[in-house]
């Protein structure tokens, strides 16, 4: 019999997880046109920054700050080394794809393949409907959602976030105008990388940690962002949350083994049906 409480509580959660994991995917792609594939190997490296953090003593709340401040340095390196230099978007996807294997293989021969535990943020269950669940779990929905709704209110209220996405409605525009694209692009890759870090704590927490932990949420942020809409950070919460759905549903009531099958469907019919997404737009110029 299939638990549609459980199965909706399940959707909430993990929605948000990937709205948080996608936000980030599609800032880059909205801004810089860049397809940045080393955001699932940023997920694995602020998962294992908390695991180490918390196992050092420091607690799982101080491994959390140090996820999102690595997972930004990590992007601020990565593009101010190697991305600035190549103006190529099938460059920056290889280059990106290649910077996410090393990370995933140089934790497989640091760590080994057994997944490690990130220590729960909240301890302790309660009872809704009759159905138990996990304080940590609750906790990782309202945490994903400060984040998101700092993003959003962050973009649509200051004059950064103007300029941001001004940059990604017409970049040649937006330097006419004043703006400093490349501080811009800069930025958002930092910003990408601060929630991909959160969201890999979380993620682990949820699950846990592994060397190919950031494989899953690369896709479906793939199959959110095409389905949402490249560049739309609502579009990728909604997205997210039908993703989320789609996947707990063939989980608890087709089959467990189905998983991330319906991620792979939602791809291949909205680009054939409507490529642009929910609340697409053109790519930047």
């Amino acid at each position: 019999m299939v638990d549609i409480v459980s199965i909706g509580a399940n959707t909430l959660v993990l929605g948000s997880l990937y709205a948080l994991i996608a936000m980030g995917f599609t800032l880059i792609f909205g801004v810089a046109g860049q397809a940045n594939l080393a955001h699932g190997g940023t997920i694995t490296i602020g998962a294992f920054t908390a695991w180490y953090v918390a196992g050092l003593g420091g607690g799982v709340w101080l491994g959390l700050a140090a996820a999102t401040i690595t997972g930004a340095l990590f992007h601020i390196v990565l593009y101010r080394v190697f991305v600035r230099h190549i103006e190529n978007p099938v460059n920056v996807l290889i280059l990106t794809l290649l910077a996410w294997f090393v990370i995933e293989y140089g934790f497989l021969a640091a760590i080994g393949s057994e997944p490690r535990s990130v220590p729960s943020l909240l301890g302790g269950t309660t009872s809704i409907a009759g159905v138990s669940f996990l304080y940590n779990n609750l906790l990782i929905f309202g945490l994903s959602w400060v984040f998101i709704g700092a993003l959003f209110g962050f973009v649509n209220y200051t004059k950064t976030g103007q300029a941001i996405i001004a940059t990604s409605m017409n970049e040649r525009g937006a330097a006419l105008v004043g703006i400093k694209t490349d501080d811009i692009t800069l930025l958002t890759w930092a910003l990408a990388g601060f929630l991909a870090g959160s969201a890999g704590v979380l993620y682990g927490s949820f699950r846990a940690a592994s060397w190919d932990m950031g494989m899953t949420p690369l896709v479906l942020a793939f199959a959110i962002v095409i389905l949402g809409g490249i560049g739309s950070i609502r579009g990728s919460v909604i997205a997210a949350y039908i993703i989320g759905f789609l996947e707990v549903f063939t989980i608890s009531a087709v089959s467990p083994r189905l998983s991330g099958m319906t991620a792979l469907l939602v791809i291949i019919i909205v680009l054939l049906v409507k490529p642009t997404g929910l609340y697409g737009r053109e790519l930047p110029g």
